[in-house]
């Protein structure tokens, strides 16, 4: 191979840089692999086509256990949100998690940055329509993607991360406008599906959408709820940044601030309602929605739903609530979220202009739906490579998911993963114990897709194993073990742990007794009087008591931080319920890990019921616990299997043992 051939190849491609392309790319760049990044536009990396939000419900789980892993979509929030808030924080510690409003363009120059200076990666801007296997190497028999550019250049790569968004054969559609496009102002990729149907895979659509963005000179702000940001410190990040590291601008006078908390300047959202007259207007242009006179016939997300799917299936609700979300600090653009729509223009405009607070407002970019190809992910492995193309992974919204959080998550283990093939190694498999990535990627190769996947918190069996507040506990030691997170912030997150650890030891040999003090400042905090002597980690168990409580009676730990407080407190009061859960885990672990050979016949099974032995056949499930939460799969179908792998296994032992001798 000459120096020319050799300078074009790379271990990792990763085609493709939205939020999955950006995580996949630095993930393998920080595992030492010499990778390379390609996108059809260097100006648009991480670019957020939809709504300027990270986080929220699962979505923030998410995000913070990308941080844990070593990735960046908490870093690049925390240094561009103009607003964060914590979600839910009135329910169990399970679902509260944070969510975050970023600056769009802040957000994309901050990662663009990142991605430049990180070593052992290149970026590139070149449009790829196509994608080969070359032959085997003489000399080593290695085969490699070969990778065209439209100009001519030819890459090559051991392994290939595709992370296309909505880019395969895109058609963006408003009312009966319909146009090629990845996304607004961008091209459609088409040669890629057929690439892929090459290889053997099925390709389907799906469909997605964003809603109109308005002028903020052109609302009347007086007629909104001000919803403002959180008052205390909150990051995504377990490695909160400094002052100097965050990207914070002067806000567009346009916006009416409210009041301002001490520790950051934020820009609030606001909170806008439809009326009878909206709906109206929406009922009355049914016939004009593509989403209901044909033109537009794939599925879309059940659980972000267009505003006209949404006014026609809820006739009964008088209204819905609208979140006017601003796109950055010095812009007029603001995002109407709940408006999701592809209704034609002078639809759009009409039906804003009958919110009173939007009754004079002016569209500057319109609500738009994309039908686009993808992968059924029951063609794809846990790990996120291809079952028909070793070597190639996909991640986002190929795979049939919606959400940068989603996206980011697949992201960062597709790189992982293609590191770790083109280095001969292993892949790594996130069980569902372990984190809301597992969850998710469990899920997509184990379930019938019919519309784009979002993740939620019901999904997640073990969530209260799962809370945004541990994730740097169950997934550092990963992120250390790969490369990703630094022995420094290995170490951190140890004497956490021994920390938390030691602090409930201390607590269980420590006694609260009902004194004058105690008794005193307990009426003082309207808690629960004590009238015996318990432990202080009894203490801690009653209801209504925190870590404060009992630091207020004397009996907490002075040099113990407030994210110490919130672990042991979590860890005290839900004792019971954790434990059940991890009793739940080992109890299911056998069959979880119980594997099935690539090569197992699904169709010499005698026993299995025709649906099961097309399921199976078609998902191929990695293990017996996978193979048990396909849909079409009964608990007989499940022992059936069982025993024959138990079967096959014993077989083929028996024929190397035969061979050995």
């Amino acid at each position: 191979m000459n120096s020319k051939e050799q300078a074009d190849l790379f271990e990792v491609t990763v085609i493709g840089a939205g939020h999955a392309g950006c995580e996949a790319a630095l993930a393998s760049a920080r595992m030492g692999r010499k990778t390379l990044l390609l996108t059809m536009n260097l100006d648009t990396i991480a670019l957020m086509p939809c709504n300027p939000s990270v986080g929220g419900p699962a979505k923030g789980h998410v995000v913070r256990e990308v941080d844990a892993l070593g990735g960046e979509m908490a870093r690049v929030t925390d240094k561009t949100f103009i607003q964060i808030r914590m979600l839910n924080t009135g329910k169990g510690p399970a679902v509260q998690v944070p969510r975050a409003q970023s600056d769009k363009k802040l957000y994309m120059m901050a990662m663009k940055h990142t991605l430049e200076r990180q070593e052992n990666l290149q970026l590139k801007q070149a449009m790829i329509e196509n994608l080969t296997l070359s032959d085997p190497e003489p000399e080593t028999g290695e085969r490699h993607y070969v990778i065209p550019t439209a100009t001519g250049r030819v890459f090559k790569s051991k392994t290939v991360v595709l992370t296309t968004g909505t880019s395969l054969a895109g058609r963006i559609i408003i009312g009966s406008m319909t146009r090629s496009g990845g996304r607004t102002g961008e091209q459609a990729a088409h040669g890629l599906s057929e690439c892929l149907r090459k290889f053997g895979h099925d390709i389907q659509r799906l469909k997605t959408g964003t809603p109109p963005r308005v002028d903020a000179r052109t609302i009347d702000f007086s007629k909104t709820e001000i919803q403002p940001g959180n008052d205390t410190p909150l990051h995504f990040s377990f490695v909160p940044l400094s002052a100097d590291e965050c990207y914070i601008h002067p806000a567009n006078p346009v916006f009416p601030l409210g009041e301002q908390s001490a520790w950051r300047k934020q820009l609030p959202c606001y909170l806008v309602h439809t009326n009878a007259e909206t709906h109206k207007i929406i009922l009355a242009n049914l016939e004009r929605a593509p989403m209901f006179n044909g033109t537009i016939n794939a599925k879309g997300p059940r659980y972000c739903p267009s505003i006209e799917d949404k006014i026609y299936r809820f006739s009964d609700k008088p209204s819905h609530g609208l979140f006017l979300e601003p796109e950055g600090w010095e812009t007029n653009e603001v995002y109407v979220q709940g408006a999701n729509t592809s209704l034609p223009e002078d639809v759009q405009v009409e039906m804003l202009r009958t919110i009173p607070a939007l009754a004079n407002s002016e569209i500057m970019r319109l609500g738009y739906a994309i039908e686009y190809d993808f992968v059924p992910p029951s063609q794809t492995k846990s790990s996120l490579e291809s079952k028909l193309a070793p070597g190639l992974f996909f991640a986002g919204q190929i795979n049939g998911t919606s959400g940068y959080e989603e996206a980011a998550g697949q992201g960062i283990m597709a790189g992982i993963n293609a590191a770790l093939k083109s280095s001969g190694k292993e892949p790594l498999v996130l069980r569902r114990d372990q984190a809301y990535i597992g969850v998710m990627l469990d899920d997509l190769v184990t379930r019938e897709l019919e519309e784009p996947y979002r993740l939620m918190t019901s999904r997640a069996e073990y969530r209260l194993l799962l809370r945004q507040d541990n994730a740097d506990l169950r997934l550092s030691p990963i992120g250390y073990s790969l490369g990703l997170i630094s022995r420094d912030r290995y170490i951190q997150v140890e004497n956490k742990r021994d920390r938390i650890a030691e602090e409930l030891k201390r607590l269980e040999h420590t006694q609260a007794t009902p004194n004058e003090r105690t008794t005193k400042t307990l009426a003082e905090l309207n808690a629960m009087p004590l009238t015996t002597n318990v432990s202080a980690l009894e203490f801690l168990r009653r209801q209504g008591n925190t870590y404060e409580t009992l630091a207020a009676v004397g009996l907490g730990d002075a040099t113990l931080g407030g994210e110490l407080r919130e672990q042991v407190e979590i860890e005290a009061q839900y004792t019971g319920y954790i434990a059940k859960q991890q009793s739940e885990v080992h109890r299911v672990k056998r069959v979880e890990e119980n594997s099935i050979p690539d090569d197992f016949d699904y169709r010499a099974v005698n026993g299995f019921r025709k649906e099961a032995r097309e399921k199976l056949s078609r998902f191929r499930p990695g293990t017996i616990g996978q193979a048990s939460r396909i849909s079409g799969v009964n608990p007989t179908d499940v022992s059936i299997l069982m025993i024959a792998v138990e079967k096959h296994l014993r077989s083929d032992k028996a024929e190397a043992a035969a061979s050995a001798s």
